[in-house]
Parts: structure tokens; sequence; C-alpha cells
């Protein structure tokens, strides 16, 4: 039987745990600080614990690590990671190095069932969702990797590989802890939940968790939206609208509208009208990204006239608009590019898969 791994608890839950297994609860508070603040994950190391408790605690509990396979640094100072899991699945996620912070972008799932026809995870199909404590993994490696720099995680975004609000009770769990205080106790504001458009979980987002909230928009009109993203045939922009309006009058922060400008398809004058009367009624920012290139898709980057066309439409209503240029591109690290690949392997056409799990092995249908 497998043994859970020691990321899958908070305090609160340690708590119950110790309690569960006879033990003084309160020393829940000491095991918290030792993993999350000091960034000790060896029992042995945890000195004001007894003997017989860092004994338990080695037996109990899984204290592995998902096996960093590359590690590949780009020229812009990004960083991004292939992981093997203990299941022997990989994924990836990108440390992001900025003047004044430092941002991951962690992944939730192994592939992804949504297929966004830009988006190259879409095309590895869906294998299965990652755990609390592999999710968590995955800043708790990024903050030992930049240890030696003297920096750590500032930012965290859900953009990886994975659609966050389809993993929902992992992806929010895993995110209370980040910004909790006896957790890695980020700000709210530095923790984002990035959806392409789950309505009833952007709903139940807005009483279950603090994090900022992000929409993967990329059109707004119907047929647009669909062609790009099949997502929108299950929720229409309509019912999309009215999650939002519901998320931003319970909770009453701002949301950020990602919007990836793909040449000839959703950045003239009509799309940048269509967006602007979508978004009326809504506190938002919009991250406007210039569509990566990357193999095997047949979408380019828009010329810079047409989006600063686009942006000043945009801003000339009101609605700041930063073109946000990505980072990575030169590793396939950049929105849109994550595909688990090896360095070897980077500048591959992936091709779609139609992948499922029976008697706990993965299977590729064909045909």
């Amino acid at each position: 039987m497998q043994k859970p791994h020691f990321l899958n608890f908070s305090r609160l839950e340690y708590r119950q745990l110790l309690k569960d297994w006879g033990m003084q609860s309160f020393r829940a508070d000491q095991i918290a600080h030792w993993i999350y603040k000091a960034g000790v994950r060896d029992p042995e190391q945890m000195s004001n614990l007894g003997k017989d408790m860092r004994q338990k605690l080695f037996t109990e509990l899984d204290w592995h690590m998902p096996e960093v396979i590359s590690k590949l640094d780009s020229v812009d100072g990004s960083t991004k990671l292939l992981l093997k899991s203990h299941k022997g699945h990989t994924i990836e996620s990108v440390i992001l190095r900025y003047e004044n912070r430092t941002s991951l972008c962690v992944s939730s799932q192994v592939g992804c069932k949504l297929a966004c026809d830009f988006c190259q995870t879409g095309k590895l199909g869906f294998v299965r969702h990652l755990e609390r404590g592999e999710i968590l993994s995955q800043l708790y490696l990024a903050n030992e990797i930049l240890k030696p720099e003297g920096l750590r995680v500032t930012h965290v975004v859900f953009m990886g590989m994975g659609e966050p609000l389809d993993n929902y009770e992992n992806t929010v769990s895993a995110a209370n802890v980040m910004m909790a205080e006896d957790g890695f106790f980020l700000s709210a504001r530095h923790v984002t939940l990035s959806t392409s458009g789950l309505a009833p979980e952007i709903e139940k987002l807005a009483v279950d968790t603090r994090a900022s909230l992000a929409l993967s928009l990329h059109a707004s009109r119907d047929d647009l939206r669909t062609e790009l993203m099949p997502i929108n045939r299950r929720y229409k922009l309509e019912r999309l609208k009215e999650a939002l309006l519901y998320y931003q009058k319970t909770t009453g922060r701002k949301i950020t509208i990602e919007y990836i400008m793909i040449k000839d398809k959703n950045c003239g004058l009509r799309e940048a009208k269509e967006l602007v009367k979508y978004l009326h009624g809504l506190r938002t920012k919009v991250n406007l990204i210039p569509f990566n290139a990357h193999p095997g898709l047949p979408y380019d980057r828009p010329s810079d006239e047409d989006i600063r066309s686009f942006q000043k439409h945009l801003a000339d209503r009101s609605i700041p608009a930063p073109v946000r240029y990505s980072k990575g591109l030169d590793v396939s690290g950049a929105c849109g590019q994550l595909a688990a690949k090896h360095a070897e392997s980077i500048h591959a056409v992936p091709e779609r898969k139609r992948l499922v799990i029976k008697d706990d092995t993965l299977i590729e249908i064909l045909g």
C-alpha cells in the first residue's frame, strides 16, 4: 500500500495524524515549521522531536521527491524542470526569475483533457491528476534549486500542464497550503489559479480559497472560442460570464484575463470590440500574450502593429492590457509549450494521443 506523501498534510492535518497515532498533537506545529519554513524533508533532522516520533514519521510517510530528469536554463534567466513522479510519469514546471520577484509555473495534471488548439500539452492526452503533494513538491524543489542563489519563490501560477480546476480538490488544497501562515506563507495575490473556463468550479473558488483567479479567454464570441478551446461547447461565454460575475460579487477581487494573440485569428478590431463588450461589468486586467510558436501548429504571432492596435483599443476604454512576452522560449518553456519533453526533443512535433488508465496501466487508444 502506497504511503501518503509528507506534503499531503497541512499543520492541522498533521495534528489529526499525530492524534490518530496516539502522539502529542501539538508537535504538528514543529513538524510544519521544519517542512514549510526550514525546508527540511528528513525527519531525523527535526531535532526538537522525540526519537519515536521521528521514526514514526519516517516509516509511515513517503519522504521522496520527484526526480529532476532535466534542468534547462534559458538565456532569459528562466529554468524549465522536467520531473518524474513516483509513478513514472513526467511533468514540467518553470522557474521564472525577474528583477523583483521569482515566479514558478506549476503543473496540476499529467497531460490535459481539454485539447486547446494552440497548446502542446493538450496533444499529450490525459493521464491522471497530480496529488496535492506532487503539486507542492514542485514548489519545494524550486526553492531548493533557488536557495544557493539567495532566492525563493515569491509567486506561483497554476499555468503549467493540465487544467487546474479539473483537479479541483488537489489544486485548491495545494494553493491553500502555499498561502497558509503555517505553510509556505505566500501572499494570496501572488498565488494564481488559471482556468480555461470551468464555470461551476469558478463559482466554488469564491468560497474555497483566497487565491487569485485568471481566466484563459482568447476569444469573446462562441464560434471562435469553441474552435480554439473545445471546453466552450460545455460552458459557453454567457454561462462563463455568469460565473465570473458571481465570483467577483462574492470576493470583490479583480480577475486577470489571459488572451493569447494569434495572427489573423483573434486580434483584429472586431475581436477587440467583442472583448470590450464581454468584459463590461467586470473588474479585470487583460494580459495580452503574443502566440508562442511551436512545431506542429499552423498559427503565427501577430505583427507588433496589430498588437499595439489591439492594446490601444482596450486602453482607450480604460481596460488595462499589458503585453506579456513569455520567458523560456528557447527551452520550450513558454506559455502553451509544456509537453513533458526531454532536452533532445524540445523542438519535435507532438502527436495527439488519446490515453486512458485501465487496471493501473496507461493505454493509448488507436484509431
